[in-house]
């Protein structure tokens, strides 16, 4: 691991630091005033959506390397879809679960922090031409696998919404999934700024420059409140599943990405291997935001991101060594 890569990391865990010392030390209020729930709110209805409509309403789509794209969201998305079935089947005989703990396990195990830790890495590693590759991978990474995981989970709140009020017709539970996935504070904004993109409106200066500063404020916004949950929540009784996650995503998951991308579409040489790290970045803090919206899984999310981002000190060379040996 370089060190700009390892400074990048400690620079993470010292902010995280920050805001586990500002929950000990109740410096947001107490923990039943749930400041940390607020800050959660404040990203999901404010920061994150102005982020996503900026990203779409900018992004060049004729530039994107499709095949790459596929050949990554194709496994990530696979195995979110299987955790999510897997939990949702488990979920049947722990009927304490929240509604939601599928769909927010199947984004902790798929959501990279390809921003915080995936960018360094690309620039350190790669070089610009990676760096280039690994933004690609960046601009459509949240609008992909946060639509995804907001369907499932709309989907499972419906259903369980139609057995409660003693059942109802499938067409009334779709339409339900359907409208609340499409006003929501993450889809809503990338289907507005996909809409702008293809009508070639262009963002006004001002605009943009509102949309950019919000935007700015999700990294270390994200990142305080990981401390805050640690604080508020801890971790006992959360190590195991925070684990599994952290293992799925660091080992599993660029495992998936390797086999698909160089054995299923013939890719290697630098896109490979920016796949492949990409995918085995640490767990996103975007999974902490999702479990705080829907109000599940919340201390497992925060331990699956602090474990996978202190393992990643180990997992990210030993991905590199094979990638190195496979010529990628």
């Amino acid at each position: 691991m370089t060190t700009a890569i390892f400074f990048k990391l400690l620079a993470v865990m010292i902010t995280v630091a920050l805001g586990w010392l500002a929950g000990r030390l109740r410096w947001l209020g107490e923990p039943q005033a749930d400041p940390a729930r607020v800050l959660s709110a404040a990203a999901f209805y404010i920061f994150v959506p102005a982020l996503l409509f900026r990203t779409t309403a900018r992004v060049d789509l004729a530039a994107l390397p499709w095949r790459m794209l596929i050949a990554y969201f194709l496994p990530v998305v696979g195995l979110m879809l299987l955790v999510h079935a897997t939990q949702r089947r488990r979920r049947r005989h722990h009927p304490a679960l929240p509604v939601a703990a599928p769909g927010v396990r199947a984004i902790s195990v798929g959501f990279g922090n390809n921003v915080q830790m995936g960018i360094p890495m690309a620039t350190a590693v790669f070089g610009e031409a990676g760096l280039g590759l690994h933004l690609m991978l960046v601009s459509v990474h949240a609008l992909v696998l946060l639509s995804v995981t907001t369907t499932l989970v709309e989907l499972d709140l419906a259903h369980d919404k139609a057995q409660r009020e003693g059942g109802g017709s499938l067409w009334r539970t779709l339409a339900s999934t359907l409208r609340n996935t499409i006003i929501h504070p993450v889809v809503l904004p990338v289907l507005a700024g996909l809409a702008w993109n293809v009508l070639g409106l262009g963002v006004p200066a001002l605009i943009d420059e509102v949309l950019q500063l919000l935007g700015s404020a999700v990294v270390p916004l994200c990142l305080v409140l990981i401390g805050l949950s640690l604080a508020y929540y801890g971790v006992q009784g959360q190590v195991r599943g925070g684990i599994a996650i952290a293992a799925a995503k660091l080992l599993l998951v660029p495992a998936l990405v390797l086999v698909v991308a160089h054995w299923g579409f013939g890719l290697g040489g630098l896109p490979l291997a920016v796949m492949v790290m990409a995918a085995a970045a640490p767990v996103g803090s975007n999974a902490l935001i999702f479990a705080q919206r829907y109000h599940a899984q919340q201390a497992e999310a925060t331990a699956a991101i602090v474990f996978s981002t202190l393992a990643f000190m180990l997992s990210a060379p030993l991905w590199l060594s094979l990638l190195g040996a496979l010529g990628a």
